[in-house]
C-alpha cells in the first residue's frame, strides 16, 4: 500500500475540524424528535452490554430502544447466562430473535437494518472496517476505543470519521475522560494557564493482568484468538494501545495535539507461554516529546502482585496538576458520553465528532508500541504513515492463525 502522505500539521488540522466543529443540521428520526431512536449493539461482551446500560440509564427521559444486536459468537447473544441475556430484562431492550446476528459478517447484517444508532464494542482489530461500514450505512455512532491496532487501520478510521462529518453523523468515542466534568474543567484551566506553561508530564497505566483463557476443546485457532482477544497484538494492539490510550489521550488534550516523536522500550517479564498469553508485552516505558520540547514519561504494564497506578500528572512553571483536581465532580462519565452523544444527535447540544481525535490518541500509543517492539525512535509522520497492517484479511474458522513470536527489538521491523 502506498503511504498516505499525511503530515502532523494536516492531521492536527483535520482533528480540530472534526472534533470541535459545531453544526446545526441533524439527521434521521433523532433530529426531528419523531419516533423511537433505534439502537443496534455490535459486540455483545461486557463492555458492549455495559455501554448499552450507560446509554439507556443516562438518557432515561428519551425515547430509545435497543432493537438489534450482533456478535461473532452466537452464544454471546443466546446463552441465558450471558451478559446480553441479563440486559434484555431492561424495559428499553427489545431485541427479537430475527434481529440477533452472529458470525464474521454479523455487523453487516445489523447495519442493513433500520437502526438509527450503533454502539460498537468489539475487540479493537475490527473497529476500522466496522466503523467505515457504519458511516457508509448512515448510522449515528458510539464506539469504544482504540480506533485500531496499526497505522493502516488508524488512517482508515480517520477517513471514516471525516466522512461522518460530511454526512453530519454524530460520532462519540469511549475516551470517557473527555466527558468527565473534573477533567473537562481542569484541562480548560490548565490550557488557560492555571499552572503556567507545561514543562513536563507523566502518564501511567500500571495494573494487574487482564483476562486470559485456556483453550477449550473444539475451539479453532480463530475462535481461541477472538475469545482470548486481549492476548494477541493483532486483536488488541497490546496493553499500551487497549488501556494506556486513556492516559495519553489526556496528555494530548492538555498539550493541544499529538507528540512529535517517541523513543521507547518494553518487554515481557513473566508471561510463561505464547499460546495462552499471546505475543504481547507486559511492560512499556516511553519517552514522548511534544511541541516546545516538552517530554512526557509514559509507563504501561501488567504485573500481578506489583505496585499499581493509573493517572496523569503535569508540571507547569507555576505548579502541578493531576488533570482533574481543578474541577468539580459531575455525572458518571460513562453515562455522560452517551448523554452528550444523544444531545448531538437530537440537535439539543453541540454537534460532536470525536473520531479523528480518537485516531490521534490511538496513533500516539501505537507509535509507542512500535518504538518498543523495534528499538527505533519514531517521529509522528513516520509512525502515522507506516505501511503496517497486522490484521488478517480473511477471518475463517477453518484456517490456522498461529501466535507469536514475541517481538524482539532489533529484529522486529515494525
Amino acid at each position: 500500500m502506498e503511504k498516505s502522505g499525511i503530515s502532523r500539521r494536516s492531521f492536527t488540522k483535520a482533528s480540530a475540524v472534526a472534533s470541535f466543529g459545531i453544526l446545526t443540521a441533524a439527521t434521521g428520526k433523532a433530529a426531528n424528535g419523531k419516533g423511537t431512536i433505534k439502537i443496534g449493539l455490535i459486540g455483545a461482551g461486557g463492555r458492549g452490554t455495559g455501554a448499552v446500560m450507560d446509554c439507556l440509564e443516562g438518557n432515561k427521559d428519551l425515547d430509545l430502544k435497543l432493537v438489534a444486536a450482533a456478535d461473532i459468537f452466537e452464544d454471546k447473544l443466546k446463552d441465558p447466562q450471558s451478559g446480553f441475556a441479563k440486559i434484555t430484562k431492561h424495559p428499553k431492550v427489545d431485541v427479537k430473535p430475527d434481529m440477533m446476528f452472529s458470525g464474521v459478517d454479523a455487523y453487516k447484517k445489523l447495519l442493513a437494518t433500520d437502526v438509527d444508532m450503533i454502539i460498537h464494542a468489539t475487540p479493537p482489530y475490527a473497529r476500522p472496517d466496522h466503523i467505515t461500514a457504519a458511516v457508509d450505512a448512515g448510522k449515528q455512532i458510539f464506539t469504544e476505543k482504540p480506533a485500531g491496532v496499526d497505522p493502516v487501520g488508524v488512517r482508515k478510521f480517520m477517513a471514516a470519521a471525516k466522512k461522518a462529518e460530511e454526512k453530519k453523523l454524530s460520532f462519540v468515542c469511549g475516551t470517557q475522560r473527555r466527558h468527565q466534568q473534573e477533567y473537562v474543567e481542569t484541562v480548560k484551566k490548565l490550557q488557560d494557564g492555571a499552572i503556567g506553561d507545561i514543562v513536563a508530564a507523566r502518564a501511567y497505566w500500571c495494573g494487574s493482568l487482564p483476562f486470559s483463557h485456556e483453550r477449550k476443546e473444539g475451539w479453532s485457532d480463530l475462535e481461541y484468538r477472538l475469545r482470548n482477544w486481549y492476548n494477541q497484538c493483532w486483536t488488541c494492539g497490546d496493553n499500551i494501545v487497549e488501556q494506556h490510550i486513556h492516559n495519553m489521550d489526556v496528555i494530548n488534550w492538555v498539550m493541544g495535539g499529538p507528540p512529535v516523536s517517541v523513543f521507547a522500550s518494553g518487554g515481557r517479564a513473566w508471561k510463561p507461554t505464547e499460546e495462552r498469553y499471546g505475543d504481547i508485552y507486559d511492560n512499556f516505558s516511553c519517552d514522548y516529546e511534544y511541541k516546545n520540547g516538552v517530554f512526557v514519561t509514559s509507563m504501561s504494564r501488567h504485573f500481578n502482585g506489583a505496585a499499581e497506578g493509573v493517572f496523569e500528572w503535569v508540571k507547569g512553571t507555576k505548579g502541578v496538576s493531576d488533570c482533574k483536581d481543578l474541577g468539580e465532580k459531575g455525572t458518571n462519565p460513562y453515562q455522560q458520553e452517551h448523554i452528550d452523544l444523544l444531545a448531538s444527535i437530537m440537535g439539543t447540544g453541540p454537534y460532536l465528532n470525536e473520531g479523528v481525535r480518537c485516531a490521534e490518541s490511538t496513533m500516539t500509543v501505537i507509535m509507542g508500541r512500535m518504538s518498543a517492539y523495534t528499538g527505533k525512535k519514531y517521529t509522528w509522520e513516520e509512525a502515522l504513515n507506516e505501511d503496517l497492517d497486522i490484521v488478517p484479511k480473511d477471518l475463517d474458522f477453518s484456517k490456522s492463525y498461529p501466535v507469536g513470536p514475541v517481538p524482539v527489538p532489533g529484529k522486529k521491523k515494525a
